[in-house]
């Protein structure tokens, strides 16, 4: 069995690679190398540089590899960006999706496990919202996540393809080893942003808003270690294999943080005081999200290592340390 990783050199996609790969698995990149860097893909995966929604060309990739699994991460995720170019999202993510669903039915692809978000959900307050919880994107992004959603449900009803829809909420942290991390020097990730700050990268971080319905008024996120979510990516494709259903599930801790409590902890970790702005809210962010994680427990036997705001920190603030060197 061989798995076709899209967006494998990309953040989260990089680290898939990595977990594949430490599993034994044999694996393809696909990425067109817009966002990703050649120099995180894994060099015990095979590369191919193009672009996902290119069917023809993802078929000749698929019949070449002989690929039976596709993890799709490639797409655009930022929030804001969307709302003022909601076309390119709807092209980047749910266009080229479907293009990659149809190309995987041809090549008779058995499984698609499908990087999907929590802002599927829209407005949801304090509470953690479980898988079922009505659906109400506030932004393009979220959307153009859930139309592929549909598909891939509508897809699997018609044909032999089972799938797996994760429901990320913020992806934080880097490879305990020191082999991949958040490497784009303009994400807009806040512990990455915060991280900058803290060595110098930015000459100062902001606060986008200061009076959502919260504790302290600023946004409160769910964050999650990018090696606990490839993890739960793993533990769902070998559920998928054994015969497991059709599939949508949260992946988060179900516990939040806001704005300023990462802040303050990347001050602790860092030790270094950097400047914060308070700047006015940006569109499409709601006020807080955070998971119902149950089911992604109950259903892969998915336990957590890495559960801890500091150790996330840590680990992002050690990356962004070596980025520097590596880019002197």
């Amino acid at each position: 069995m061989t798995v076709l990783v899209t967006g494998g050199a990309g953040y989260i996609g990089s680290h898939m690679a990595l977990r594949l790969a430490d599993g034994g698995e044999q694996v393809v990149v696909l990425d067109n190398l817009t966002t990703g860097f050649d120099w995180a893909i894994d060099p015990r995966a095979s590369f191919v540089s193009g672009n996902a929604g290119d069917m023809d060309f993802v078929g000749d990739v698929i019949a070449t590899h002989k690929i039976s699994e596709i993890v799709h991460f490639a797409g655009s995720i930022v929030v804001p960006e969307s709302v003022t170019n909601p076309l390119k999202y709807y092209a980047n993510n749910t266009a080229t999706s479907r293009s990659l669903i149809e190309a995987a039915v041809k090549g008779r692809v058995k499984h698609m496990v499908f990087s999907s978000t929590a802002a599927v959900y829209g407005m949801t307050g304090l509470d953690p919202v479980a898988e079922d919880t009505q659906l109400n994107p506030m932004s393009p992004y979220g959307r153009s996540k859930l139309m592929t959603e549909m598909m891939l449900a509508d897809v699997a009803a018609a044909h032999p393809l089972t799938y797996g829809a994760l429901r990320y909420f913020n992806v934080a942290g880097a490879d305990p080893k020191k082999r991949s991390g958040q490497s784009s020097p303009t994400a807009t990730h806040l512990i990455k942003v915060a991280c900058q700050a803290a060595l110098g990268s930015r000459a100062f971080m902001e606060i986008f808003g200061t009076d959502y319905p919260t504790p302290d008024g600023t946004c409160v996120r769910d964050y999650i270690h990018v090696t606990d979510l490839v993890e739960a990516h793993a533990l769902l494709l070998t559920y998928l294999r054994q015969g497991g259903a059709s599939t949508t599930l949260n992946c988060g801790y179900g516990r939040g943080y806001s704005v300023r409590q990462v802040i303050d902890t990347v001050k602790k970790v860092s030790g270094i005081d950097f400047a914060v702005k308070e700047a006015p809210r940006r569109a499409g962010d709601p006020p807080a999200i955070v998971a119902g994680a149950q089911k992604v427990r109950a259903l892969l036997g998915w336990q957590p290592a890495h559960d801890d705001l500091d150790e996330i920190v840590t680990s992002a603030y050690a990356w962004e340390q070596y980025l520097l060197t590596r880019n002197r």
